[in-house]
């Protein structure tokens, strides 16, 4: 299929805003991706079009039975002038892992990658040119049969928005402050904890609402089952580094596979650092706080890259980490990750594409 471009005339676009101090997430960009799905057509008439509000059936099986998978990712405007995605095609595969977890159609991968590159060369002028600030890229999916009955839809839209961004965290690259939250639970095993649903990033609001009066950034989540085994952070994977290992929860298939969290795996392994993925329980990190051996602690994810945790509280006690100091570990991971995103080193591992 060939993407059509229903572009906005140059003369007619909205002028680009200052890209500084930017919500994220608030601001978005002239055009987007759409691409439509029936069973009988299958994938049909994808274009890029204006940025424009959507029309749906009141019984769209995405309002009532959160039938929606999403992504997130960026692209970088790079010290040399040029354009940089990192990994896009982990995030096009776990949209499709995603999919069929949640009985929705496959989207072909190379159309969708194609469809990334070319929207984003087409609204290139909202990427931001500071350093930690990028153009973050949501393709989604979801299900517009109207229909009440609790079934799959036969029918899709898939999208891809921009919005320009700066950090994650008003903190910057200071640590955070993490609550452990043993009332709630995000995930379950066999539930949909390890693909990007909609339903999940609904069921953690409570637990981030009780964290956030609280004066703590995040919720860190334990398991379901005994609620003792740390799994993530609400939008980020979690490292360890104790005295003689770097440790983060093994996927047990209620836990993210997130791709910056596969990169600091790679990356780490690299260096010749011990590197674990295993069970690590709520005890035996704050064992390491109290006893020394916890040395840093660090999330990991998309928007983030790397954020240091300063903090844990648990059980209404906190625990500072590192003395609530960024440690040079995280420090390490965050500039080689930046740099290469960024074009500033070199990238061994294949893991940018140029866009031109």
């Amino acid at each position: 299929m060939e993407i059509e471009l229903r572009l906005v005339p140059k003369d007619r676009r909205r002028p680009v805003p200052e890209l500084k101090n930017l919500v994220f997430g608030r601001l978005f960009t002239e055009h987007m991706f759409v691409m439509e799905y029936d069973c009988k057509r299958g994938w049909h008439s994808p274009r890029i079009q204006l940025y424009q509000d959507l029309t749906l059936d009141p019984a769209a099986i995405v309002l009532h039975y959160a039938q929606t998978i999403f992504e997130g990712l960026k692209a970088y405007w790079g010290v040399d002038g040029k354009i940089r995605l990192f990994r896009p095609w982990e995030n096009v595969k776990r949209l499709n892992r995603g999919a069929e977890r949640l009985c929705m159609p496959q989207v072909p991968e190379d159309l969708l990658l194609e469809a990334i590159k070319k929207l984003v060369l087409v609204d290139q002028a909202w990427i931001p040119r500071e350093k930690g600030a990028a153009l973050y890229i949501r393709p989604f999916m979801f299900g517009t049969e109207p229909s009440l009955g609790v079934k799959p839809s036969h029918s899709y839209l898939l999208l891809i928005i921009l919005s320009p961004v700066s950090a994650y965290y008003q903190e910057g690259f200071n640590p955070v402050k993490i609550y452990v939250t043993e009332e709630f639970v995000r995930a379950a095993p066999g539930g949909t904890g390890e693909v990007k649903a909609g339903g999940n990033y609904a069921a953690s609001l409570k637990a981030a609402e009780v964290a956030h009066k609280r004066g703590y950034t995040q919720v860190l989540w334990l398991d379901a089952v005994e609620r003792r085994y740390v799994e993530e952070v609400g939008t980020m994977n979690i490292f360890f580094y104790f005295e003689d290992e770097l440790v983060t929860p093994a996927l047990s298939g209620s836990i993210l596979p997130g791709i910056t969290r596969d990169s600091v795996l790679h990356l780490t392994r690299e260096w010749g650092l011990p590197v674990s993925e295993r069970r690590v329980s709520i005890e035996e990190v704050i064992e390491g706080v109290e006893t020394g051996r916890l040395k840093e602690c660090f999330g990991t994810g998309t928007a983030a890259v790397i954020s240091p945790v300063g903090a844990l509280c648990w059980r209404d006690q906190e625990y500072l980490i590192n003395q609530g100091q960024t440690g040079p570990l995280a420090r390490r991971l965050f500039d080689e990750l930046t740099g290469i995103q960024y074009g500033e080193k070199e990238d061994p591992f294949g893991w940018t594409i140029v866009l031109d």
